[in-house]
């Protein structure tokens, strides 16, 4: 197995292709955006993930990854491609199915062919698989097939590719080990193998762990809010038991995983995924919460037409992702309801939406500074300092980075 054909070159499937190309695999990465394939062909392409232009770049251009539009014959075919949720929270599976049927004309006898995407459980038994037998190859003898599911975090990809333990399911037995030859070739982690929908719920489950544990914190926040009681102080001592560690709470979970993959259980099993049902419910009501915040913290302090500093409007931490962003929806709320917003965020360029502000433009003569993101730029500010700057003196800490202020 020396030659990949890798479908999608998003936030996954890119760095995926470079790392391979880097072990010896000759890679065809394919993608429907034809201004994407054309910029990383020209090599010129500047990923907002760390390190990868200068991995990507230097592929390109020996020829060991080859950008195109439409797949080939390969040795191995990795599927990479989104599963947005619809309006019913839904996992659209379109661009899977459009994906496997356009490598049917190019399977061939031992072929392998290896889903990444994440999936509801049973997506790669009952959607993938038939589609594949339309290759008229017997799957699971003749052209093995396999789930393996990414588990990395924007900003380090890279890094978590390689070091994370990873999660195989096959088909069958054969077909998930002819998948862990090719992850051998460039995972320093442990990897573990199963069946293919086994590896698809656990995917979903370590993404539906962390929603609900941060569901819990939002509504001890919100609860010590209403006793007037300081939730980071509560949760720090909490966590001096041996048996705890309660995750710290914030304005909202974005990105496209932890608030997205929940569903994709509950749309599998909705009368027994209760607790994940209602925990996605928490975690998105905070946006909603952290405006009525800010707005009652401007009432109470008489403030006729106030000026409202922003810090951060990504997803998380560290990153120009704003994908399902809760910071980004406050800021448009606050937009909306008319009060005048100075938004700043130093991971994010060529913004269109509305205007942003270096971060002494958005503070100088602010009535209130509300805090989304806690990126280290804003770590390393003493609040004390933005203060005197601020026209008045109000400071919301959505991620509880200054605490003395709390």
């Amino acid at each position: 197995m020396k030659k990949v054909c890798l479908i999608g070159l998003g936030c996954i499937g890119l760095p995926t292709a470079c790392i391979l190309s880097g072990k010896g695999f000759k890679v065809v990465g394919v993608d429907t955006n034809q201004k994407l394939v054309e910029e990383l062909n020209q090599v010129n392409i500047d990923p907002l993930e760390p390190g990868l232009a200068s991995l990507a770049n230097p592929a390109i251009k020996s020829g060991s990854f080859i950008p195109k539009l439409s797949p080939e014959e390969a040795d191995v075919f990795m599927i990479c491609v989104p599963t947005p949720p619809t309006d019913e929270n839904k996992a659209d599976l379109t661009y899977v199915k459009d994906a496997a049927k356009s490598i049917l004309l190019y399977l061939r006898k031992g072929n392998l062919v290896i889903l990444e995407s994440t999936v509801p459980p049973g997506t790669t038994e009952e959607i993938l698989k038939p589609i594949l037998e339309k290759s008229g190859l017997r799957i699971g003898n003749e052209l093995h097939l396999a789930y393996c599911p990414e588990r990395v975090l924007p900003g380090n990809i890279l890094k978590e590719l390689v070091e994370n333990n990873r999660i195989i399911g096959g088909i069958n037995a054969e077909s998930a080990e002819l998948a862990k030859e090719v992850y051998q070739s460039f995972v320093e982690g442990e990897i573990y193998l199963t069946d293919a929908t086994t590896a698809e719920m656990v995917k979903l489950v370590e993404n539906s762990f962390r929603d609900v544990n941060i569901a819990f914190a939002n509504e001890l926040s919100r609860i010590c809010d209403k006793l007037n009681l300081k939730i980071w102080k509560v949760i720090e001592l909490a966590n001096k038991h041996p048996r705890v560690n309660v995750l710290k709470p914030g304005p909202g979970v974005g990105g496209h995983c932890v608030a997205v993959d929940p569903f994709f259980i509950v749309e599998k099993a909705p009368d027994e995924a209760r607790l994940i049902k209602t925990a996605r419910r928490v975690n998105d009501s905070m946006p909603d919460y952290i405006v009525e915040k800010v707005e009652r913290a401007v009432k109470q302090a008489q403030i006729k037409t106030p000026v409202i500093a922003c810090l951060g409007i990504t997803y998380k931490a560290g990153t120009g992702d704003l994908r399902g962003s809760p910071a980004l929806r406050i800021v448009r709320t606050l937009r909306e309801k008319g009060y005048t917003i100075r938004a700043c965020d130093p991971y994010i360029r060529d913004f269109t939406e509305f205007s942003l502000f270096s971060l002494e433009e958005a503070v100088e003569g602010a009535d209130c500074l509300v805090l989304l993101v806690d990126h280290k730029e804003f770590k390393e500010i003493n609040p004390h300092e933005l203060l005197r700057k601020m026209r008045g003196s109000l400071i919301i800490d959505t991620r509880g980075i200054w605490l003395s202020n709390e």
